[in-house]
């Protein structure tokens, strides 16, 4: 799993930005913005349960975890969302970027198949493990978003470092595939790290690198970190099972 850190392109320059609004203007945008999160992760949870019914795909997706094949996976899920997030970003036609956030709340439910199968079917403790899962990265991200349009700190400077950390990341992951060692727990921490990191930095761009109709291409910024958070919290506690 990675997330992309991209910047709002000003393609449409008679466009209204977040940052002119005044305050009541600007709350009336994050919430249409965390609205469409919400409905990113109800849509998530509908797309992964019907996934999950099909025996062939959760097969095929467990037999995509092994060796180079797993790179073959994530080398197309990275195509796949980075081709919906530039369709989102680069068109004001609502119905397209409605349709490019489908495209990656798909791509992520398909993703997360492996992790959530192994989880709810083949651990003792897999449902309690999800829900536990679910409510911390619900909480962090509800916090660390909150510290951000309380002290309306601009956190812009971490593009760089999680830029350069989410590179390590991916390095680190293609060496552990085609070297068969495991990452382990430290490497699982420092990606919640980076995936908090990504959450302040996504929240802080709403004011600075959006107008005030890009909330769909704002919240599928942030239900990218969202499900990063997800993703490397739920390998933490299968981890201590």
């Amino acid at each position: 799993m990675e997330n992309q850190l991209p910047d709002q392109p000003d393609q449409f320059p008679g466009k209204v930005m977040v940052g002119s609004l005044s305050d009541v203007e600007r709350a009336a945008f994050y919430r249409k913005t965390y609205s469409h999160v919400a409905g990113g992760v109800l849509v998530f949870i509908l797309f992964e349960y019907l996934l999950l019914q099909s025996d062939t795909i959760v097969e095929f997706m467990l037999s995509m975890t092994e060796g180079y094949k797993w790179l073959l996976m994530l080398g197309g899920f990275m195509f796949a969302t980075n081709y919906a997030e530039g369709m989102a970003l680069r068109t004001s036609d609502k119905n397209m970027q409605y349709l490019a956030y489908g495209i990656y709340i798909f791509f992520e439910a398909l993703i997360f198949v492996p992790l959530i199968a192994i989880a709810a079917f083949y651990m003792e403790t897999g449902p309690e493990i999800l829900n536990q899962a679910a409510i911390v990265t619900l909480a962090l991200f509800t916090g660390l978003s909150a510290a951000v349009l309380i002290t309306k700190t601009d956190f812009s400077f971490l593009k760089t470092g999680l830029t350069i950390g989410f590179f390590i990341a991916i390095g680190l992951i293609i060496a552990g595939t085609l070297f068969g060692f495991n990452l382990g727990l430290w490497f699982s921490m420092a990606m919640c790290l980076l995936a908090g990191g990504s959450i302040l930095y996504q929240t802080s761009n709403l004011v600075r690198k959006y107008g005030v109709e890009d909330y769909i291409p704002a919240a599928l910024g942030l239900f990218a970190s969202l499900m990063l958070l997800f993703w490397y919290i739920l390998r933490i506690f299968m981890s201590r099972d």
